[in-house]
């Protein structure tokens, strides 16, 4: 087992793009009814959109483990030990911690208590991800996935080898 660091920071705007975050359903809707069907045809053409779009765009999954179906290029780093993930992790929260929107979430033994938190929960073979808002509307995101296998989808291939 491994792990696979990811991080994405952009406007808060394109963040809320839901649909491109979550795959597309496995069946595709139901034809337009006819030429008049405005709707049906635009449910239609989201949907293609959506499965040529979610696995190649680098906006974060909603759920944690399709990271592993994004491109290679996104990793950030891979770890054989889960404390590795977790230094990885605090690093990147410590980069970024000035330009935090909330007080709060500068706090430094907040931010150790994450890191911590991050090192137990690879060890069990869960993933890592967590959110911060930033300075202007942009916001931060940044993920540990286990691999090999990934426990949440386990069918997921390993974006490093292309193996379960």
């Amino acid at each position: 087992m491994h792990h696979h660091g990811y991080l994405w920071t952009g406007s808060k705007q394109r963040f809320d793009e839901e649909a491109l975050r979550r795959p597309p359903t496995p069946a595709p809707p139901p034809a337009p009814a006819g030429d008049d069907d405005t709707a049906g045809k635009r449910l239609a053409e989201r949907y293609r959109e959506v499965k040529a779009e979610f696995p190649i765009v680098d906006l974060p999954p909603l759920e944690t483990a399709h990271w592993l179906i994004k491109p290679r290029k996104l990793v950030r780093g891979t770890w054989e030990a889960p404390k590795e993930a977790a230094e990885w992790f605090g690093e990147r929260l410590a980069e970024y911690a000035p330009r935090f929107a909330s007080e709060s979430d500068r706090d430094s033994t907040r931010l150790a208590l994450l890191v911590n938190a991050a090192a137990e929960r690879l060890g069990r073979g869960g993933n890592v991800s967590h959110g911060f808002y930033l300075e202007r509307p942009s916001f931060l995101s940044v993920a540990l996935v286990c691999c090999s296998p990934n426990r949440a989808v386990p069918d997921l291939p390993c974006p490093a080898t292309g193996h379960l």
